[in-house]
């Protein structure tokens, strides 16, 4: 029977060798120090776990009822020294754990700029990181480049040992940008923007997905990531500028709408503001951003005037945010002046003071007067 139970676990095994444990086998140095944190915490509640397993047995086996060797003591109540083991053990465990999870949660904070890209190398000042905008798109990932002007679709690439600056947003529903091989999972939520900080320090090709269930195309929203050198990194950004297309606004109201299993696309050249209209979602022209919206109620608001300002949709993400044949659905709409043609622009916003002057719809067109009138309703009588 022994030998039978052997052979029987062969199989599982032959499953088990199929497995790739990048968690516990990272190649980069944020995703290293996540993975001590997991082992080192691990180790420390099996330090509890183990000898609380193991007593168990003990004291089934030595106080069983066909064993009258040992002493029967039924009015036992209380050991000091036990009590002091009890207590005392797991409190030290828990001191313990506190202390390394506050320091790690601080030390590998997303938002923390790199101190270093592995043991003993910290990152010179000099050294700017690769900015990377991601885009959680249904079903498929969007990776701009800014600094070189190139997007790609369900690809992107980084140099090894140098650090990457992310900026994750969505356009429709929460995702979670996951790369094992790199850093833990951050979300990627739509109106909002969030940020990672990581690094790669081995070459070779890696996996990230979505971690974070969004839908029919959810198990098909797969990307690579390249991890190259400088040269062959500065040839992938190169090859690109030579072959791709070009992502504006109305590429990328088509690439937005939802597919699946989408391949690899690579786009030369980029609208510099994209990302930015993305997160405040006003990739339509002519609908007015979050942030001008913002802006305008920190003001006061536009008044009684600002019903006005509202257009329909024409497209609504192929109906899937709820547009009805009752109801007809429509957005706010841009404020456009002379010297904003096409609403007021991302980076002016950013750094234009807010007025006290309350806004009042002065010079905009008052709304139409409405009068309903409601018949009394019938007696019963």
């Amino acid at each position: 029977m022994k030998l039978f139970r052997n052979f029987a676990l062969l199989p599982l095994l032959a499953l088990l060798g199929g497995c790739n444990a990048i968690v516990l086998n990272p190649a980069g140095d944020v995703a290293i120090q996540q993975r001590d944190l997991v082992i080192i915490s691990t180790v420390l509640m099996l330090f509890i776990v183990i000898p609380v397993m193991a007593l168990i047995v003990f004291f089934a086996w030595r106080y069983r009822q066909s064993n009258t060797s040992v002493p029967y003591d039924p009015d036992w109540d209380h050991s000091t020294h036990l009590e002091l083991v009890i207590w005392a053990a797991p409190l030290l465990i828990i001191i313990c754990l506190g202390a390394i999870t506050w320091m790690a949660t601080h030390l590998l904070d997303p938002f923390r700029p790199l101190g270093r890209t592995a043991p003993g190398q910290a990152v010179a000042h000099e050294v700017k990181p690769l900015k990377v905008e991601v885009v959680a798109l249904d079903w498929k990932w969007l990776f701009i480049y800014p600094d070189y002007g190139i997007a790609t679709v369900n690809q992107m690439a980084a140099p090894v040992d140098q650090p990457i600056h992310f900026r994750i947003s969505a356009s429709s529903v929460m995702n979670a940008f996951y790369v094992p091989a790199l850093a833990g999972m951050i979300y990627a939520m739509p109106g909002m923007q969030t940020q990672l900080n990581a690094v790669i320090n081995k070459p070779g090709d890696f996996k990230g997905f979505s971690a974070n269930y969004s839908g029919d195309g959810f198990s098909k929203m797969r990307f690579d990531f390249l991890a190259r050198s400088e040269a062959d990194f500065a040839k992938w950004v190169s090859d690109i500028k030579a072959t791709g297309g070009n992502l504006g606004r109305t590429e990328y109201l088509e690439l937005e709408k939802p597919s699946e299993g989408v391949a690899v696309r690579k786009y030369a050249s980029v609208d510099q503001q994209l990302f930015q209209l993305i997160v405040n979602l006003c990739v339509q022209p002519g609908k007015m951003c979050m942030h001008e919206m913002a802006a305008i109620d920190a003001k006061g608001g536009l008044g009684l005037a600002g019903v006005n300002l509202v257009q329909s949709i024409e497209y609504d993400k192929s109906a899937r945010r709820g547009s009805a044949p009752i109801l007809a659905k429509t957005y706010v709409a841009s404020v456009c002046t002379t010297d904003a043609p096409m609403g007021a622009d991302m980076m002016d916003v950013q750094v234009t003071p807010v007025s006290s002057t309350p806004l009042l719809g002065a010079g905009l067109p008052k709304p139409a007067a409405t009068f309903q009138s409601f018949a009394p309703r019938p007696s019963n009588s």
